[in-house]
């Protein structure tokens, strides 16, 4: 007999090293929403900004699992993160982030990184969700991504966005 497991979801968060007070707020209820409702947390590992707020949020819900995609063997992984991924790919690592994930939160306007990780989100046809996103960026990511990007304001929004896409995906 065979035994059918179903994988997990598997969020990626991506997010600026240096965020704002405001970020950091948001990226730690987004952090404890994705766990409570049973998913996988992706970012990019690192001790800093929206990465280790995300994963300091999901480990406040007994159970999460938290998985961090490293650039190098010397970053200083957040003591957050369950998985630590040393690629030793510097930012050729965002590919692995978004390629892993089922769909991709940006969290906050972008610097380069975060940036780059929406691009390549979009190029590979994953759902993009961005949170609390600068007007113009907003604007630049769904004419390029056209009906694959999606804009909230709030953590619980997000939430609510990633779980309406999942259900249509059993469906």
């Amino acid at each position: 007999m065979v035994t059918v497991v179903r994988r997990r979801p598997v969020i990626g968060v991506m997010g600026p090293g240096r965020a704002t007070r405001v970020q950091l707020r948001s990226a730690m209820a987004l952090g404890e929403g994705i766990a409570r409702n049973g998913w996988v947390l992706l970012t990019g590992g690192r001790a800093a900004g929206v990465m280790d707020a995300v994963n300091r949020g999901a480990k406040r819900v007994p159970g999460s699992l938290t998985i961090g995609v490293l650039p190098t063997a010397s970053t200083r992984v957040s003591r957050f993160v369950d998985v630590a991924i040393v690629t030793d790919m510097g930012n050729a690592r965002n590919n692995v982030n978004v390629l892993s994930s089922d769909v991709v939160v940006a969290c906050g306007p972008g610097g380069l990184g975060t940036i780059s990780e929406v691009a390549l989100a979009l190029k590979a046809r994953k759902p993009v969700i961005l949170l609390g996103g600068d007007p113009l960026e907003e604007k630049m990511f769904t004419k390029l991504g056209g009906g694959l990007v999606r804009s909230a304001r709030t953590p619980q929004a997000v939430v609510d966005m990633i779980r309406r896409h999942l259900n249509r995906r059993k469906a």
